[in-house]
């Protein structure tokens, strides 16, 4: 949408904003000037886009955060209260127009990490985030579409809701169609459906198609990503979503896509972006977290196209209560916004409701007292999380808390080597606190090669009680090197369900991610590429002078062969392998000299090439800092 905007910090009252002055702005972005402002009002004027001055116009404001109230030329013609869901205006313009958008910063915990000191302050101004459109119509036509896939074995069926917005009287017939969107094979399909509404008149039309023979959509490594476009046709006018079909379970055996086993390993991001997800996948992950906020759409599509799954948290983190029927009104936009994408594999509804490290705990016998201690003590309701959860589709694993060890989480945050203990504490962690399956959060923060000015969800007493020379950046990403591939693998070896790393990504100059702000790598994203690696070696006790197991593990579909070596000071060694898919060996024992500063492992895998001769096809390394 083109056009000049103004802004200008606000008092929120009921009526709308007439400030004394307005300075000019870019919009869709967060302008700093407002940066300590509880409340700004956005002003624009338009022409009439419409060629001829029939039909309609709609106007669409994506990331509205967080409540918004929108004045056309007077007229209050909205409010709107979830910034990841899109609000859609329809109307017929005046000549000249004026739209006033007022956004004001949430009142009611649903803000998520935006409303905490995690991100920095610039990144939590109130207003129109996303984008802004200005589109004409005609008379009649559809104004949304929503789809929801859903898979039960060899069934498989899309629920579509379409909105019809009638400008004279309607009596006729929606056109509802599937088509593979790509270049597989599938087939085509075509419904219809009964519209009636009274000239002027907003409808709902419900429909479900029943899909035949689907083709799947699969994460990477174990499948395509198929997808389908779902159209709607009404008259001339037509409009139409993507999605894709997959099922996602999670029993006693793990998680289950499509009915195969998956390993979820991967990352918790921070205020995502499409670049996060590519980002993700070249380190080897297989999910996302995306921590207690919903991202633009681009994110999901990114992710559909990657094959990445995700875990979508609802924008709810820390201590404090929350109404849970202003929950439920989040959790039906969240569920309507991206229900449609494949890749959308979880739900986690309350993060980190209880502090109960603010500062570092040691892995001495009296800090091990105070540990249990403190998680004795904890107190947390889940009653409320848990009524939310109820709201959350059931086709999906839903994890209500996801918090600290003592609070009984459906979802862990454990933090050997930061919060407390070191890296080697981390059996100790998980079996001493019966730590599931499931570890949402583990990790240790490190700065990046530049001044840290802005330290935004990082701390800095915590990483100072860690690294002897806190402002070594080389000190400090080795020591988040070694913690983080060290739990990564600990949790590996346990067969774990799904486990991610905080963070991908620093939200300021320093932080919990293994990559900077900019993208920029620290030495912990290499070790955690090669910790993901989805057929990789691993020791059970990389410690000099101890005799340790040489596990392999194979997380793909295929049975892998080859040849795992090893190289630790002067000793070397190799010895074959074949692992059947989904499924582990442990290969032996090794000692590690006791003068060994650091061992590699590389497995080289091999296939038979057309000739009958085994051939080389990809070798991996796996590197301990000892």
């Amino acid at each position: 949408m083109q056009g000049q905007w103004t802004g200008a910090s606000v008092e929120s009252d009921d009526g709308k904003p007439d400030p004394e002055m307005w300075t000019p702005v870019d919009v869709p972005g967060r302008p700093t000037v407002f940066q300590d402002a509880d409340a700004v009002a956005y002003r624009t004027e338009f022409e009439d886009p419409r060629s001829e001055g029939s039909g309609r116009a709609v106007l669409e404001l994506r990331g509205l955060y967080a409540h918004a109230r929108i004045w056309l030329n007077d007229d209050l013609v909205g409010t709107h209260d979830a910034y990841f869901r899109p609000f859609r205006h329809s109307f017929e313009p005046a000549e000249t127009n004026e739209l006033v958008v007022e956004c004001r910063r949430p009142q009611d915990r649903f803000g998520g990490i935006h409303d905490t000191d995690a991100v920095p302050s610039e990144e939590a101004i109130p207003g129109i985030w996303w984008d802004v459109s200005l589109e004409t119509y005609p008379e009649t036509f559809i104004s949304n579409l929503d789809v929801r896939p859903r898979v039960d074995g060899d069934d498989a069926a899309i629920d579509v809701r379409a909105v019809v917005e009638a400008g004279e009287p309607l009596d006729d017939r929606l056109t509802f169609s599937l088509r593979p969107e790509g270049d597989f094979q599938s087939r085509g399909m075509m419904d219809r459906a009964q519209v009636q509404a009274a000239a002027g008149e907003r409808t709902v039309v419900t429909h479900t198609i029943e899909v035949h023979d689907p083709s799947l959509w699969w994460p990477r490594g174990h499948g395509p990503q198929h997808q389908y476009s779902v159209r709607a046709k009404l008259g001339d006018f037509t409009t139409s979503v993507t999605t894709g079909l997959c099922e996602i379970d999670r029993d006693e055996d793990g998680l289950l896509v499509n009915g195969e086993p998956v390993s979820g390993r991967g990352f918790t991001v921070q205020a995502a972006t499409p670049a996060d997800i590519k980002l993700a996948a070249d380190a080897n992950a297989t999910i996302v977290r995306l921590h207690a906020h919903a991202p633009p759409q681009a994110v999901y599509e990114a992710a559909d196209e990657a094959g990445l799954l995700v875990w979508q948290d609802l924008p709810l983190t820390g201590p404090g209560e929350f109404s849970v029927s202003r929950g439920e009104d989040v959790v039906n936009n969240l569920i309507w916004t991206y229900d449609n994408h494949p890749s959308l594999a979880a739900f986690g509804v309350h993060d980190d409701p209880v502090d109960l490290f603010p500062d570092v705990l040691g892995s001495g016998y009296m800090d091990r007292l105070r540990m249990r201690w403190r998680t004795w003590r904890a107190d947390y309701d889940h009653g409320p999380a848990e009524s939310l959860a109820e709201r959350l589709p059931d086709d999906r694993p839903v994890f209500p808390v996801v918090g600290p060890v003592g609070i009984d989480p459906d979802a862990a945050a454990v933090y050997p080597g930061w919060d407390y203990g070191t890296a080697d504490s981390t059996e100790w962690v998980l079996d001493h606190y019966d730590v599931g399956d499931v570890v949402a959060e583990f990790g240790a923060g490190a700065v990046g090669l530049g001044d840290v000015t802005d330290p935004s969800g990082f701390d800095e007493a915590k990483h100072a009680a860690h690294v002897a020379d806190e402002d070594d950046p080389h000190a400090s990403q080795r020591y988040q090197a070694k913690v983080v591939s060290q739990v990564a693998e600990t949790l590996r070896l346990r067969d774990s369900d799904l486990f991610t790393a905080f963070a991908l990504r620093d939200t300021g100059d320093a932080g919990m991610g293994v990559l900077e702000r900019n993208g920029t790598e620290k030495d912990a994203y290499q070790s955690l590429t090669d910790s993901f690696e989805p057929v990789q070696a691993f020791l059970s006790d990389p410690t000099p002078g101890a005799t340790t197991e040489l596990t392999v593990i194979n997380d793909t579909p295929e049975e892998v062969e080859g040849i795992v070596k090893w190289v630790a000071g002067d000793m070397e060694g190799d010895t074959e392998m074949a692992i059947p898919a989904f499924d582990r060996d442990t290969l032996g024992t090794l000692t590690i000299p006791d003068d060994a500063d650091g061992l590699s492992l590389m497995v080289a895998l091999y296939e038979e090439n057309d000739e009958g001769e085994m051939v080389e096809t990809r070798a991996v390394g796996n590197d301990y800092l000892i």
